[in-house]
């Protein structure tokens, strides 16, 4: 694994780990006012979530969201862990779109007006996929060519 990002990641890591970072800070910065909607709209789609206090819920969510937004802004985290980290927040995300109901158009995965928001957290998992799988690809090349 690779200590630096590859300069052509960057763009890409700096622009979505800017857009994640501000989104938790903004959840941080109004935990109360964000609590109980994200809260009601998280739990909807995962139910184990209802246990959790909302306003404890909204900052561990933005916490979460600054850690893994610096991480793709940071070219000293490698590549292939704040991909693998964005897939697995995103996935979460995209959960969020494939649960709730109203959503998507019935029957298939085209999103209704109020989907379309959620429905852009899909690209987020493309993104993180693509940083995963190109580390890979590099990693077996690199291993095959000392053979």
């Amino acid at each position: 694994m690779r200590i630096l990002a590859r300069a052509h990641q960057m763009p890409v890591r700096l622009i979505v780990g800017a857009f994640v970072l501000n989104s938790g800070v903004s959840k941080l910065k109004g935990v109360e006012e964000a609590a109980e909607p994200t809260h009601g709209m998280a739990k909807t789609a995962y139910p184990f979530l209802e246990k959790q206090d909302p306003r404890d819920f909204v900052r561990k969510l933005g916490a979460a969201e600054v850690a893994l937004g610096t991480a793709l802004i940071v070219p000293l985290v490698p590549s292939a862990l704040a991909g693998a980290a964005l897939t697995a927040f995103s996935g979460g995300l995209t959960g969020l779109y494939l649960r709730i109901p109203g959503m998507r158009e019935p029957g298939g995965l085209r999103p209704t007006q109020q989907g379309t928001a959620l429905a852009k957290d899909s690209w987020l998992v493309g993104i993180g996929s693509a940083l995963v799988l190109e580390e890979l690809g590099r990693a077996r090349a690199e291993r095959r060519a000392r053979c």
